[in-house]
């Protein structure tokens, strides 16, 4: 089951003049909070190649949209999350029947409140890091539940 697809946002109404790759930007980077908190399925660790970009994330030499479009196919499925990461997500980024969780309403005010769409977020680490405290705070939330 997928959770999000790229090409469901870069296929639809999106900005003319920004790159495909930024419909991939949200996903991305809840997936770098997902392997950051090493909640990522195992399909991603049965080859060496998985293991690397894993890695690279871990030490932020390759950004989570990066993962997404190299290990992922730009796809983010059930099966990129172990048991916990895929509870958590169905909780947070979307229902199981596939309606947007909260997650999107904390990425545009944490990250694109003064900009003109949530797409024209730019795929940094420092945005990383202005939304991770929030992520942080739904897992908690959630854990607490």
């Amino acid at each position: 089951m997928a959770l999000d697809k790229a090409d469901w946002h870069y296929g639809g109404d999106f900005p003319e003049e920004l790159p495909d790759e930024n419909g991939a930007t949200h996903i991305g980077m809840f997936i770098a909070w997902i392997i950051q908190q090493e909640l990522e399925g195992e399909v991603h660790h049965e080859d060496e190649d998985g293991k690397q970009a894993l890695e690279a994330v871990r030490q932020r030499t390759m950004t989570g949209r990066d993962f997404l479009q190299t290990q992922c196919d730009e796809k983010f499925w059930a099966e990129d999350l172990n048991d916990e990461g895929l509870a958590f997500a169905h909780y947070y980024y979307s229902d199981e029947e596939g309606g947007l969780g909260s997650y999107y309403e904390d990425y545009e005010q944490t990250l694109a409140a003064d900009l003109p769409t949530i797409y024209h977020v730019e795929d940094t680490w420092n945005n990383y890091d202005r939304l991770k405290p929030v992520i942080d705070q739904r897992f908690a939330e959630w854990k607490s539940v």
